[in-house]
């Protein structure tokens, strides 16, 4: 760098170490190019060696797929094979499982029916027998009750009819005793008019005479006037022993309307029973045609089997091999699908 501005930085003591340097640059390099071309000519032979090797493993590959595929397709036609058999015992299997199980279902559902209609019937007659027994004791009682009320009230209104015509019989001798006394009354009084005059010391006497007489009357219109009241008192109280009979009059009626409505619901449960062994008749026709449509798609199902008619979208699948068979229904007694034969 001091010789940079002088003349002398040209001479050979100032380009010796560069070239030397060069020199040495380029013996490295020349180094480096031989070994990269030893390194090519390694990587060469190792890509035709390596594709020697793919032609060879291609050979081998081509030969284990062409086994492989014979092999897969022998497998498949043995599977196929062991699989229509293994169906077709599946299905007869579950075909008669399913067939006794609606049969035991349907002989429960008559059973269950008969046992309905007997506890109807019995139900029914207990209820009428019940019925019949209370309404018999009801009437008995109302009528005795009825008939002990009208001897009660005859010999009430007997005796009310008797005292009426003794008290008429008195009322009409007193009428007939005040209308004497009246009379008398009229005739002393016209007497006493005639001897006022000559007899003046007498008329006090007989005023006080005349209001004696005033009182015993009043005496006897008090006592008519009692026998009145207690009259109209019995009266009164058989009033209330006819009200009384009017209100249990009213409160049998309407046990006995109670009964009938009893007898109407007894009627409705009967209806409902009815209604209800229609319905477990309808569900068992429904039963029927299930088991009847199974049938048809096993048989169907079957057949397909049979006639080697794999590519139908309701195939069967080796993992689920009965699943088809299964109803919404009957699933429970089928979930477990059954093992491969595999």
């Amino acid at each position: 760098m001091g010789c940079s501005s002088s003349k002398e930085c040209l001479s050979l003591s100032c380009t010796g170490p560069r070239r030397e340097e060069s020199l040495r640059k380029c013996e490295q390099l020349s180094v480096e190019l031989v070994n990269l071309r030893e390194d090519l000519v390694n990587s060469s032979q190792s890509c035709e060696r390596l594709e020697q090797e793919k032609d060879e493993l291609r050979g081998a590959f081509d030969g284990v797929l062409q086994k492989l595929q014979e092999q897969h397709r022998s497998d498949l036609a043995e599977l196929e094979e062991r699989l229509r058999a293994f169906y077709s015992a599946e299905w007869e299997r579950v075909h008669q499982v399913y067939q006794q199980e609606a049969d035991k279902c349907k002989a429960q559902m008559e059973q269950q029916l008969e046992s309905l209609r007997s506890k109807h019937e019995v139900l029914r007659k207990d209820l009428e027998a019940s019925h019949a027994d209370k309404m018999e004791s009801i009437t008995q009682q109302y009528e005795q009750s009825l008939e002990e009320l009208r001897k009660s009230h005859e010999a009430e209104m007997q005796t009310l009819e008797n005292m009426l015509k003794e008290t008429e019989v008195n009322l009409t001798g007193q009428i007939e005793e005040l209308r004497t006394e009246n009379s008398a009354l009229n005739e002393n009084e016209m007497w006493k008019e005639t001897t006022a005059e000559c007899q003046t010391d007498s008329h006090s006497l007989y005023l006080e005479q005349e209001l004696e007489s005033l009182k015993v009357v009043l005496d006897i219109k008090n006592k008519q006037l009692h026998q009145q009241d207690k009259k109209l008192m019995q009266m009164d109280k058989v009033l209330e022993k006819n009200v009384k009979l009017d209100e249990s009059l009213q409160k049998v009626q309407q046990e006995n309307e109670d009964f009938k409505a009893r007898m109407n619901k007894h009627m409705a449960l009967s209806r409902q029973l009815s209604s209800e062994q229609a319905v477990l008749q309808e569900s068992l026709q429904k039963e029927s045609k299930v088991n009847k449509r199974l049938s048809m798609e096993n048989e169907e199902l079957l057949w397909k089997l049979q006639n080697g008619d794999l590519s139908s979208p309701r195939k069967l699948s080796p993992s689920s091999p009965s699943m088809p068979l299964q109803t919404p229904r009957n699933s429970g007694i089928f979930s477990s699908p059954p093992v491969s034969p595999r």
